[in-house]
């Protein structure tokens, strides 16, 4: 959710101020483009992971502040939600052993966690939505006392002329239908986000390849089918997040402002620059808090930047030096199960996005947008059994466009960046093997469910219990 504020409440005149602000440092950041200013440095990549913390009967935990309190450790911080922590890795060279010091970083932080939670009497959790979760736990009451989510709810709430969030996800005769006065919902939404430095020569590749590829990450990752008791979406987590941030209020928005969570308006051209352009001119401002930094920094641009949830969003920072660089944030995973299913997860992404960027034609000129967008949507509707379209207008069945296509093209652009089979092909071997046996995080909890029945609190135990012991999830039993 981004750096703390101070404010929570603001006037008309902090709106104005900033949407100036806004506009120059846009401007600023167009400037720095067109002159070449921006990093130009090898990959590096990064990853964040939203976890849960549930007690001994595998219920949501409202108590992240006594574990971070205990835990001590900056890299893990507060979520929206009591019981929602994030943790954080150190950016590394997509270059000898990325992938096996990402998930050393990983295993560490979380077997600290855990250590720290089990001196609580508590358990962290990653899973994309807890299954045990009720609408009675997503409440203001275990909000985490922070003055940027409580002024977020009330500028969501405000352009939505004060009227309630609905929520509304159907499938196969499945459905839920509610309605909320807070944005807390978001809070059962938990994901794996994974960062790749970019340059701005390929910038909007790679980004275009993110948004393509974006059908089959949601699958081979999905791990939200539960909700409320209620069996929908594979990865569940994608329309709940949609609405429960949705800005437009019933009868519709007349201002052409575009929603918060999106996969997007069209492909990336111009090193993302007019994605940037696109916030400032289609997103309204939530938290015009103004900074004392100096332009240069772009705090207005980045703290705007923030409160647009694109499941593919462009990101700006700036390294020791002061040197501003690009990123892309890849939103669109399922936290777990597994710390080697989380690793696996990144390793198949940077593969295919590095394979996309060494295509003679780039994806994105033979794949109309509207497919991609069709293909993602489908994908975490129906996992791995969806249908995609893809290159000369086929449509394939998803799970066999990853195995035939895919994941040979992983290989290919992890070699390409001069990585060793060594450092890949393990996890690489996790996804197909997850894949060939359509034993996602998701399909698990559906089987576990059909075997034992809709007990959540249980499901979540042994759910648990597997990650405990760390297998990958397609070698789990029910």
């Amino acid at each position: 959710m981004g750096e703390e504020i101070i404010g929570e409440h603001f006037t008309r005149d902090d709106f104005h101020r900033f949407s100036a602000r806004l506009r120059e440092e846009t401007r600023l950041l167009g400037d720095w483009l067109q002159s070449g200013r921006l990093a130009d440095e090898p990959p590096r990549i990064g990853y964040e992971l939203e976890a849960w913390l549930v007690d001994r009967h595998g219920r949501p935990a409202p108590r992240n502040a006594e574990l971070l309190q205990r835990l001590g450790d900056p890299m893990v911080v507060h979520e929206l939600a009591q019981f929602n922590m994030e943790l954080n890795g150190m950016p590394l060279p997509l270059a000898d052993q990325p992938f096996r010091g990402m998930q050393r970083d990983l295993q560490e932080r979380w077997t600290r966690c855990a250590e720290v939670a089990a001196e609580l009497d508590l358990r962290p959790l990653m899973i994309g939505i807890l299954p045990s979760a009720r609408p009675q736990d997503l409440c203001v009451q275990h909000m985490s006392p922070r003055q940027r989510y409580r002024a977020l709810n009330e500028q969501v709430l405000r352009l939505r002329n004060w009227q309630p969030i609905t929520l509304d996800i159907e499938r196969d005769g499945e459905s839920i239908h509610l309605q909320r006065t807070d944005v807390m919902l978001e809070a059962a939404a938990t994901s794996l986000q994974i960062h790749l430095q970019l340059t701005s020569a390929n910038a909007a590749r790679c980004f275009n390849a993110a948004m393509i590829m974006s059908a089959a990450t949601v699958a081979v990752a999905a791990n939200s089918p539960w909700l409320f008791g209620h069996g929908l979406w594979e990865e569940t987590r994608i329309p709940l997040f949609e609405q429960a941030v949705a800005v437009e209020p019933p009868g519709g928005a007349s201002d052409g402002r575009l929603q918060r969570v999106t996969f997007g308006t069209g492909y990336a051209r111009d090193a993302l620059y007019g994605l940037f352009v696109e916030n400032r001119q289609h997103y309204a401002v939530l938290l015009p808090e103004l900074s004392t930094q100096p332009p240069d920094r772009l705090p207005h641009l980045r703290l705007h930047n923030g409160t647009i949830w694109r499941w593919n969003r462009p990101l700006v920072g700036f390294d020791e030096q002061g040197q501003c660089h690009l990123r892309l944030e890849h939103r669109v995973m399922a936290a777990g199960p597994t710390v080697v299913d989380v690793t696996a997860n990144a390793v198949f992404f940077h593969g295919l996005i590095q394979a996309c960027l060494r295509r003679a034609t780039p994806l994105e000129s033979v794949i109309p947008f509207a497919a991609a967008r069709n293909n993602f949507y489908c994908a975490a509707r129906d996992g791995l059994a969806a249908e995609v379209d893809w290159e000369g207008g086929e449509r394939a069945p998803l799970r066999n466009l990853i195995l035939e296509h895919l994941l040979p093209e992983a290989r290919r652009g992890l070699d390409a960046v001069g990585l060793r089979a060594s450092e890949y092909m393990s996890w690489l071997k996790i996804i197909e093997e997850r894949v060939r046996s359509g034993r996602t995080g998701a399909a698990w909890q559906r089987l576990w469910v059909e075997r034992h029945g809709q007990d959540m609190d249980a499901l979540v135990s042994e759910y648990a219990r597997r990650q405990f012991d760390g297998a990958p999830v397609h070698e789990w039993s029910l």
